[in-house]
């Protein structure tokens, strides 16, 4: 099984190969679910096509194309796929992945290395590390070294008070509820609710809410839906307001964004 079309789609396969990369691919039906779990080594997440929803404990990632999501070895986290998804992940010994962040991280998948990834997927599971399966390896260890790291990330508490208005929020992110409202519903005053915001996600309220719009807009227009579309659904007035929104967070229109979405 040494080939994409026929190597093992089981995780636990590739935890103890004899080398530092093991690339599995791996496709998904649309709201097909991967329960908590964790692995040995470091994990690249990244989809060809389709759009991944990945929690941990400390925050909930969307990971669309021409994003990857990184965790470190042993983070416990679970997955969501929102359409079909043609997963390419990479088992990295944890050795080789000293030089990579220890928590989880969004990180912006360049040309070279998403061809990186799909040459690795080519590759045997036991490639020669002298030959041309080694350099592929080694390129694009250094390549995701070098990656932008993206703050599409959002932090998720540990008050359990927190933990309800947050749920809610990422289920109905169009809420423009105030934080007076939550106060109601939780148990707490707003003020103290403000306080906590800050100490356990290091951001206020509105930024928060903010926060979680932007992420949940990457995964609707990554799923092919319409600008004023996502716009509405997200609670914005007008397509124009949540286009300027947009812009200040990623420095590009959401018409731009689509425009640059890799083709599969």
């Amino acid at each position: 099984m040494n080939r994409s079309t026929d190597r093992s789609t089981d995780p636990s396969d590739y935890q103890h190969v004899p080398r530092p990369v093991a690339a599995m691919p791996k496709p998904f039906k649309d709201g097909a679910t991967i329960a908590p779990h964790r692995h040995r080594r470091a994990q690249l997440i990244y989809a060809a096509t389709g759009v991944m929803r990945v929690t941990t404990a400390a925050g909930a990632f969307v990971v669309p194309p021409r994003r990857a999501l990184w965790v470190p070895p042993g983070e416990e986290h679970a997955l969501r796929m929102q359409g079909e998804v043609a997963m390419r992940t990479l088992y990295i010994e944890p050795k080789a992945a000293r030089a990579m962040p220890r928590s989880c991280v969004v990180i912006e998948v360049s040309s070279l290395l998403r061809a990186l990834v799909d040459a690795a997927m080519e590759e045997p599971v036991l490639y020669d590390p002298r030959g041309r399966g080694g350099m592929i390896m080694r390129l694009l260890l250094g390549e995701l070294k070098a990656a932008p790291r993206l703050k599409l990330s959002i932090p998720m508490p540990e008050d359990r008070r927190l933990q309800r208005l947050c749920g809610s929020l990422l289920s109905h992110p169009q809420s423009d509820a105030t934080l007076e409202h939550w106060a109601e519903h939780v148990g707490a005053s707003a003020r103290n609710l403000e306080r906590l915001f800050r100490r356990e996600t290091g951001m206020s309220f509105g930024a928060w809410r903010q926060q979680a719009r932007l992420v949940e807009a990457l995964a609707q227009l990554a799923s092919g839906a319409p600008v004023g579309q996502v716009a509405r659904r997200l609670g914005y007035r007008s397509a124009s307001a949540f286009t300027q929104m947009f812009r200040r967070a990623l420095g590009r229109t959401p018409r731009d964004y689509v425009a640059r979405a890799p083709r599969a």
